[in-house]
């Protein structure tokens, strides 16, 4: 059966909506399509921004309690002067407490400039830097004991300090007088303040006489 113009006339607006209708469909499912796309990229970046959260809420537990563990412990250090910066200052006026209260003769003390100091019975040291300042002491002494009175009464000081070295020797022309309280020997030290900071604080030098 053929079709005859009439017949196309009449099929045309038909024909013409069904191609309409799938255009549109067509736009349709692309629309659906980038949707669906543009929601899973949304997804995506949530459970992305959840797993941050969530990675920084467990990091954030962990570092509590390990704040919660050595908080103690770094407050000592902080009280005892051994974190944070240095205290010279305390350490001349120990000195000078432990010479009046043993009286000691008389005793000479420098304090050299405060320096980077590396020790391996100190290597994990985390973000702080370890530093020394070296205080330099010369005092006369009646016996060894002297020395050891001196030292014990700074280790009583929290803030601690390595022995580096200590000379002792006997003034030429001295003598034993068992009448007489005078120096018989002299002791020259070197001792290494440490303290624990960041960054690097250099001071001036003090020096002074007992």
């Amino acid at each position: 059966m053929s079709m005859t113009q009439q017949d196309w006339r009449k099929l045309r607006y038909p024909i013409i909506g069904l191609g309409a209708a799938f255009v549109f469909a067509g736009l349709l499912i692309s629309f659906a399509d980038q949707y669906r796309q543009e929601n899973e990229t949304a997804l995506n970046m949530k459970k992305n921004l959840l797993n941050q959260a969530r990675q920084k809420y467990q990091s954030s537990g962990l570092e509590k309690e390990t704040i919660t563990q050595y908080l103690p412990a770094y407050n000592e250090l902080l009280a005892s002067g051994f974190v944070g910066e240095e205290r010279r200052i305390e350490w001349i006026e120990k000195l000078r407490q432990v010479h009046r209260q043993h009286k000691l003769f008389s005793i000479d003390y420098s304090i050299g400039l405060q320096e980077n100091y590396k020790t391996p019975f100190l290597a994990n040291l985390g973000n702080f830097d370890l530093h020394r300042s070296v205080m330099k002491l010369n005092l006369d002494m009646l016996h060894e004991g002297d020395l050891l009175t001196l030292l014990d009464g700074l280790q009583e000081q929290s803030t601690p300090f390595i022995v580096r070295e200590c000379e002792i020797s006997r003034p030429i022309g001295a003598s034993i007088n068992i009448l007489t309280v005078s120096a018989n020997l002299k002791a020259a030290c070197e001792i290494d303040w440490l303290t624990l900071r960041d960054p690097q604080l250099a001071n001036d030098l003090p020096k002074g006489v007992i």
